[in-house]
């Protein structure tokens, strides 16, 4: 399960960059996600009842500790990156969140979860690499979408360090679901705030297949992967996806969304990675299971 989870995680949210820009195209923003997350929560929601029964479902408190966590991950995490995803190529966006395991150490410093001096080195060179991602082209033209990721990978980073601590889901599917769920009611307000225009009809092939792509591989299968391996994996593990996801979408975005990455972006690709790669071999703690 882990292994599976894992490959979830490094190549199918790899992949979940562009699908979201090509989702753009019909789909506005907020919609989309709100229509995400209440389609695959709605279904696993629907499998646990129909499983496990009433047993399966969340109590009160974890119902509260999901709505907390889906605010952070999805309504800040997601909902930035679907913005910044209109402005920024989806392979440097999956490269700047290669930032989320240091700010998920940093974050831990609140748990008394101190950093080992490799984390302490590797956060220094990641953030270096960020510094030169963010003078290249991609990023230098848009300020805002610079603001918008940095804010995406700090609500993410902080969610995923309270779901294994203060903040803890149910356990198995029903945690998942419930954090989904929520997330899909987040959306939705935010949808109807922004007065984001519906999708016209008959609708368009390739935003709606992507689309749908979002629900089943974004979302019940990836997303349920990273909540699996926050529970039953180390953090170092659990954010290992970090490592691969920006190689997998800049080269899928150079491939099927003709986007354009300079050498120096590359060069600052190589040297957040790096950092990620000493983060990873730094820490040694194993996660809170909040099952346990």
């Amino acid at each position: 399960m882990v292994l599976a989870a894992l490959f979830a995680c490094y190549v199918i949210w790899g992949s979940t960059y562009l699908a979201i820009r090509f989702a753009l195209q019909g789909y506005a923003p907020f919609f989309q996600m709100a229509v995400r997350f209440f389609l695959a929560g709605g279904l696993i929601f629907a499998w646990v009842l129909w499983r496990e029964g009433s047993a399966g479902l969340p109590s009160k408190r974890q119902w509260l500790h999901a709505l907390i966590v889906a605010a952070l991950m999805l309504g800040g995490g997601m909902g930035f990156v679907v913005h910044a995803s209109k402005r920024i190529n989806s392979g440097l966006i999956a490269t700047f969140v290669a930032v989320v395991p240091m700010l998920t150490s940093l974050w831990g410093l609140l748990f008394r979860k101190l950093p080992t001096r490799l984390e302490i080195l590797g956060m220094a060179v990641g953030l270096a690499g960020v510094a030169m991602l963010v003078r290249g082209s991609g990023f230098s033209s848009d300020p805002v979408g610079i603001a918008l990721m940095a804010g995406s990978t700090a609500c993410w980073s902080l969610g995923s360090v309270l779901s294994t601590t203060k903040f803890p889901l149910a356990p198995g599917a029903g945690g998942f679901a419930s954090e989904m769920l929520c997330g899909g009611v987040l959306f939705t307000l935010l949808t109807l705030g922004a007065r984001e225009p519906l999708p016209a009809w008959p609708l368009q092939l390739v935003p709606t297949a992507a689309l749908l792509y979002l629900v089943v591989f974004g979302s019940i299968i990836g997303f349920s992967a990273y909540l699996y391996l926050l529970a039953h994996a180390s953090p170092a593990l659990a954010t290992s996806y970090a490592f691969v996801n920006p190689v997998i979408a800049l080269l899928l975005g150079m491939a099927l969304g003709g986007e354009r990455v300079t050498r120096w972006e590359w060069l600052a690709t190589g040297v957040i990675l790096g950092g990620v790669v000493l983060i990873l071999a730094g820490k040694s703690r194993p996660a809170h299971r909040p099952d346990a």
